[in-house]
């Protein structure tokens, strides 16, 4: 969680929500992301996103990223958690909840639902003061 939460400062450094993914297959990180809305013009640049696009490539299975964890420092929202089922990403780990957004059990349940073919293993609130404290300071400061 402390490398997602590097890739966050990092997002926070450029004007972008600071939020930060990285995807670990063993004890290595294969990829990372972070939050480029506005640095990239693009309502799809979600941390989680860009670092399961990333990881995709790292592991070379295709679309499919099997066998790692990805650890983002925000719960995943409905479109994140969209890509997390369709990734086949087996675990997630997240640190802050979002009760206005959060598609993994906060607002919506998006990575349990027993209709859909996948369901990762879910792991909430690591690091969650951290997390959260970096997201209020970068709201606080705009406001």
């Amino acid at each position: 969680m402390r490398e997602a939460i590097a890739e966050a400062r990092v997002a926070e450094a450029h004007g972008d929500v600071p939020i930060g993914a990285v995807v670990v297959v063993g004890d290595e990180v294969v990829a990372r992301g972070r939050n480029e809305r506005e640095a990239g013009q693009d309502p799809t640049a979600h941390a989680e996103v860009l670092a399961l696009r990333a990881a995709a490539k790292a592991i070379g299975d295709g679309w499919r990223v099997t066998g790692a964890t990805l650890y983002v420092t925000l719960e995943p929202c409905t479109m994140c958690a969209g890509a997390i089922v369709l990734a086949r990403v087996p675990r997630v780990v997240f640190g802050a909840y979002d009760p206005k957004a959060g598609a993994a059990g906060s607002v919506l349940s998006v990575l349990d639902r027993p209709e859909l073919n996948h369901r990762p293993e879910v792991v909430g609130g690591v690091l969650e003061a951290e997390c959260g404290d970096l997201l209020r300071a970068f709201f606080r400061a705009r406001r």
